[in-house]
């Protein structure tokens, strides 16, 4: 056995020779594009630009690597040259092992510096005062809908949508024993509690559950108190040295939470693109349909539409929409500049390169 992994251990040896010296390679060049970027005050990340990578990385990609692999490995190394020009800082709703911090790996890979806020307004308010580069914030679940504190501050925010990151959620209940013996309460983020409700009102319906600031502070508290069993990933467990009671008890096994990422970047196309606008109609008849009846004259196709109140005492809402392509593009241009022409309220949200996941 030895005599037959010997040459196949040279030849290994030998290619990752081969992948370091090019990787050097790669990073000599990464800080050259970063000087020309100094010289012309042009931004380290570019969204457009990496997602492009990404896609072409996978499109070309003979196996038997799968795509998903060869993506987080070019991931990570665009983000170990990035580091080289400057490292981004990423704020997102902490503490540290929630569903948003791994969102941001997604997006940007490791070599960042994360910074972990106390809520979705204090990543708003981190990304707003330039402490953070771009700050990263759940915008839906695919089972409890839309995180309304996040189109809310998307409204007032100056900030736009440069990015989006689309990551499976599974749920496990955890404890410091791995138990559930001296449990008197399950504590988790609101939308934690509502997608799992299901499966624990079938296995623990006499425990209080608890609604707190993040799964992670769940498992924070649980880490610090016996009496506290926590749903959140198995990243947060593990931070917090917990033990597994049962894990994926999330009602829907495909559970997904979208994230948008959120700065003062404005991104160029990529080709393949998305749109978020919030606008609201004069209080007529079919003020709706008509409005986005300028969508379907310009052949634009609309993947979302989710309304909120507006809260000013009358019964009046916030038509939140997402569209296919980019602001640049000559038929979305002309569709939103009708848009905005027979609006009541009209805000681009951002032009973003979609989700790879």
């Amino acid at each position: 056995m030895t005599d037959k992994l010997k040459p196949l251990r040279e030849k290994i040896d030998a290619i990752d020779a081969q992948i370091l010296e090019l990787l050097n390679q790669r990073a000599q060049v990464a800080q050259e594009v970063g000087h020309v970027k100094a010289e012309t005050m042009a931004p380290v990340f570019r969204p457009e630009r990496e997602a492009q990578v990404l896609r072409g990385v996978a499109e070309r990609n003979p196996g038997p690597m799968g795509n998903v692999e060869v993506q987080t490995i070019f991931r990570e190394i665009m983000s170990a040259c990035r580091a080289l020009e400057k490292r981004v800082t990423v704020a997102y709703l902490g503490p540290a092992g929630t569903f948003s911090e791994q969102a941001v790996y997604q997006q940007f890979g490791t070599a960042v510096e994360g910074l972990p806020c106390a809520s979705i307004d204090e990543v708003f308010r981190a990304t707003e005062a330039g402490t953070a580069d771009f700050g990263v914030v759940p915008v839906e679940n695919s089972s409890e809908g839309a995180i309304n504190r996040t189109l809310d501050l998307m409204l007032q925010t100056s900030l736009t949508i440069s990015g989006e990151v689309a990551i499976a959620v599974h749920h496990s209940l955890m404890t410091r024993t791995g138990g559930m013996d001296g449990v008197s309460v399950i504590c988790a983020h609101s939308q934690a509690l509502a997608q799992c409700q299901v499966w624990l009102n079938l296995n623990y319906p006499n425990i209080e559950r608890r609604a707190v600031a993040s799964n992670a502070e769940a498992a924070r508290m649980a880490g610090e108190d016996g009496s506290i069993a926590a749903i959140a990933s198995e990243l947060a467990g593990t931070q917090y040295k917990l033990g597994v009671v049962k894990g994926h008890i999330q009602d829907d096994p495909h559970n997904r939470t979208r994230f948008a990422v959120v700065g003062h970047l404005h991104t160029n196309p990529s080709g393949k693109d998305q749109t978020s606008i919030v606008l609201a109609v004069p209080n007529k008849a079919g003020a709706v349909y008509q409005l986005l009846a300028h969508l379907a004259k310009h052949g634009v196709s609309m993947t979302r539409f989710e309304s909120r109140p507006a809260r000013m005492g009358t019964w009046e809402y916030y038509f939140y929409v997402d569209i296919e392509g980019h602001v640049h593009n000559p038929s979305v241009s002309k569709a939103l500049a009708e848009l905005k022409d027979n609006a009541a309220f009209f805000k681009v949200l951002g032009s973003y390169p979609t989700s790879l996941n």
